[in-house]
């Protein structure tokens, strides 16, 4: 193992708000395994809306969407070192019995903890995240992608992007022949989403704006709807839709189901709060389902895609730690296809 720091570079959240809130440390204490855990010397950190709305704290609650909340319906616990999507080489582990791991090229699951199938804690939210030099994690969150074709750039943007994606796919049941409609997609998620239904040879009608028609049809898309100028009442009927935009649009996405057709959502980018006809839900016997993130073996089913390269993440662009709060704003601007990350390490 090698000699580690005393300190590190960290970039730490100090409460919800604004990028004001994020201070960069040089001398941040660097944590130290204990047993059943590992330190990551993290290569590539990416940007997601995970950690833009905990740190903004925008989630609500059941009783007020307007509370200021985290994930799970309470304020965060600061400071925080945000960053949920991690991968690096492991540099310590805290028993010699792990010590096989040791010098592997790693992706992070970023579930800290789960309940059963659902996820009851993720890193850069309850425990500290990737926006850092070195992260701590257990060993049972670490998945070796040392033989993988991809890039330390594009495993950074699998973690949250790729495997929510991943989960609203499978949740939702999508097979081989099926229309499935993705809005959002040119973003993390919705690109995920993209060539994850894709790779399960569904046809894949995605829903974008005109600037990025192009590229969402490279990344595997069938058909491409073009927002403002194509009318969504004008989409076939599908099979399934993927929506992560939620907002004024969804009643009118909604019904572009077909009779038993499904809908899972796992976001709302657009807006947390929609209309929907409840007739147009029960008299066609549609399903809506709610998806987040992940299960363990999914999480699993995510890093042997990454070590095969069956997908193929697209990295719009990096950014060192220390410009976080910029790569954030541009993460809001929304002018980009796919996923931006940032290099703890310079």
């Amino acid at each position: 193992m090698e000699e580690l720091p005393e300190v590190m570079t960290a970039a730490v959240t100090t409460g919800h708000g604004g990028p004001e809130v994020i201070k960069i440390s040089a001398d941040w204490p660097c944590p130290r395994p204990g047993p059943g855990e590992a330190l990551v010397r993290v290569s590539a950190a990416g940007v997601n809306n995970t950690d833009l709305w905990s740190r903004l704290g925008v989630y609500g609650t059941a009783d007020d969407p307007d509370a200021v909340a985290g994930w799970r319906g309470v304020p965060l616990e600061f400071p925080v070192i945000q960053g949920g999507d991690v991968t690096g080489v492991v540099v310590a582990v805290g028993r010699e019995e792990d010590g096989s791991w040791v010098g592997r090229r790693v992706l992070v699951d970023p579930a800290a903890e789960y309940t059963g199938d659902y996820p009851t804690a993720i890193i850069g939210s309850e425990v500290d995240g990737g926006f850092a030099q070195y992260h701590l994690t257990t060993i049972p969150q670490l998945h070796d992608v040392t033989g993988s074709p991809l890039t330390d750039d594009q495993l950074a943007c699998l973690p949250i992007a790729y495997g929510t994606a991943f989960g609203m796919v499978e949740r939702a049941g999508c097979r081989a022949g099926e229309r499935v409609l993705v809005t959002g997609a040119s973003g993390g998620v919705g690109s995920a989403a993209v060539q994850i239904a894709a790779a399960r040879r569904c046809h894949v009608v995605a829903y974008t704006s005109v600037a990025k028609a192009d590229a969402v049809a490279e990344s595997g898309a069938d058909e491409v709807v073009v927002r403002g100028r194509d009318r969504i009442e004008d989409i076939a009927e599908v099979d399934v839709v993927l929506d992560v935009v939620g907002g004024d649009e969804f009643g009118l996405i909604f019904d572009r189901l077909c009779d038993g057709g499904r809908l899972a959502t796992v976001g709302a980018i657009a807006g947390p709060v929609v209309q929907l006809d409840l007739r147009r839900l029960y008299l066609r016997q549609r399903r809506i389902i709610g998806s987040t993130m992940h299960t363990p073996e999914l999480f699993a089913g995510l890093a042997e895609l990454a070590r095969t390269g069956a997908v193929q993440p697209r990295v719009a662009a990096t950014y060192r730690l220390e410009e976080i709060a910029a790569a954030q704003a541009r993460f809001e601007q929304k002018d980009f296809v796919g996923n931006l990350v940032l290099h703890p390490f310079g």
